[in-house]
């Protein structure tokens, strides 16, 4: 198959009560694992980057290395610019052929935020690529943006609705409670607002960093509308672990091929965890 955009898959994930798994990946070995695992459970999957992760890998290997994989796998499969707060940058990457993209002004006014979003998505609904934003702000870290616990703002119901409208976006990322990283503490999740906002917009809705989040907490938030689960921190985390617990017991080892293995192994046991967790698998 060919890469898709998030829309189709999205809006098919919130008719029949499941989740897409949108995983961060990083480079070759991150790829096979999530993809292989996928095909494995036949689930359709996103491929998350940020765009440090595009400036390291390079934006054309890294394309390149997704197409590869769609066409291996009789999957849907979409990559999608995570994250990213440069206009510019988003058209660029567009332009050269990424379909799916987060536009993140969210640290902006609520009519700036409309503004910088409608530009957005004028552009890439004339090159048939689907745009998530964010209402509200999350905490904690996510690719070398801090947002710390007093900037932390929630999604308003009705706010919602008038976003959505204005900006005609084609998914919603909210702010119920989570944040990126490592929770310091179990986190508390709205509910009531999440049920509230799924009541007044039909878009699908979006989950970010659900990594730690207990698995009785995404169930109920796909229940209540959410139809995209990002997951990135129990990922990095198990791949380095796998890596250096090698390293550490074959100091002798320097080959590549050896010492990434581990990592990959311990890394598809998350995915593959998460897949079923979103109830996913079988719906490709």
């Amino acid at each position: 198959m060919n890469l898709v955009s998030n829309k189709e898959m999205l809006t098919k994930a919130r008719s029949e009560g499941y989740a897409v798994p949108a995983f961060n990946v990083y480079n070759l070995e991150t790829i096979q694992v999530v993809v292989e695992t996928a095909a494995e459970l036949r689930s359709p999957v996103i491929l998350a980057v940020t765009p440090r992760t595009v400036e390291y890998t390079g934006k054309d290997y890294l394309l390149a290395i997704c197409k590869v994989a769609a066409e291996k796998y009789d999957i849907p499969i979409a990559v999608h610019l995570d994250h990213s707060e440069d206009v510019g940058y988003i058209k660029d990457l567009i332009k050269f052929g990424y379909k799916s993209v987060m536009i993140d002004a969210s640290m902006h006014s609520f009519e700036e935020n409309i503004n910088i979003v409608k530009e957005v998505v004028e552009f890439a609904h004339k090159n048939d690529v689907s745009i998530e934003a964010e209402l509200g702000r999350l905490g904690g870290i996510e690719d070398g943006i801090n947002v710390n616990d007093k900037n932390t703002l929630l999604t308003e119901p009705e706010s919602a609705v008038e976003f959505v409208k204005k900006t005609k976006i084609d998914s919603l990322a909210v702010a119920i409670g989570t944040a990126h990283g490592l929770y310091k503490a179990d986190p508390n999740l709205d509910f009531d607002r999440l049920k509230a906002i799924a009541k007044k917009i039909s878009i699908p809705l979006v989950l970010h960093e659900a990594s730690g989040l207990p698995e009785i907490d995404v169930r109920k938030s796909i229940e209540l509308g959410i139809s995209k689960v990002n997951i990135d921190t129990e990922l990095k985390m198990t791949f380095s672990k796998g890596v250096r617990n090698f390293l550490i017991n074959n100091p002798e080892v320097n080959d590549l091929r050896k010492y990434m293995m581990p990592g990959k192994e311990m890394m598809k046991d998350v995915v593959k965890k998460k897949i079923l967790m979103v109830k996913s698998n079988g719906k490709a």
